[in-house]
């Protein structure tokens, strides 16, 4: 079971702490972030829906090709699931790891409830778009986007994924 804690829901801003996010990984590890991200350089890319997989996945993809390798950088995809949807969760969760390689298992965290809470902080307006949330070291937001893959906003991403990992070394 996944418990999300966050002061009143307004949006998120660069430079604030991420709020509270625990659960479990697909592998059943718990999880709490932003504080199993700290000390390193953080992506979560955030869905809503299932029509959000494809922008999510393609995010992923590009951001592991260009730092999966490198260390002091992570990333989570971070499904969120509300409504009805969450009476589904077992079946939910042993389709995604069907369907998620198992190494890949610890870098998907499913949150069920408070996605209205989240909605508002990211500022939601598209079921399809991923939202992205770059965490510093200290888990504070460095970079927000919302959307599908873009070539601009990839260069934007990846230069301050580039800026950050410099910082505090």
């Amino acid at each position: 079971m996944l418990l999300l804690s966050m002061a009143v829901a307004g949006l998120l801003s660069i430079g604030e702490p991420l709020p509270s996010l625990q659960g479990k990984d697909l592998s059943g590890t718990s999880i709490e972030l932003p504080a199993a991200a700290r000390g390193d350089v953080t992506l979560l890319i955030v869905g809503f829906s299932y029509d959000s997989r494809v922008a999510v996945e393609d995010w992923a993809k590009r951001f592991r090709q260009e730092f999966e390798r490198l260390p002091g950088v992570r990333f989570y995809e971070v499904p969120m699931i509300g409504g009805m949807a969450r009476m589904g969760k077992w079946f939910i969760d042993s389709g995604m790891r069907r369907g998620t390689p198992k190494a890949d298992h610890g870098k998907v965290i499913t949150v069920y409830g408070g996605s209205g809470d989240w909605k508002k902080r990211l500022g939601y307006r598209d079921g399809a778009a991923a939202y992205l949330i770059l965490l510093d070291r200290t888990g504070r937001v460095r970079y927000l986007y919302q959307g599908k893959m873009d070539s601009a906003a990839w260069r934007k991403l990846a230069s301050t994924t580039r800026q950050w990992m410099q910082q505090a070394r």
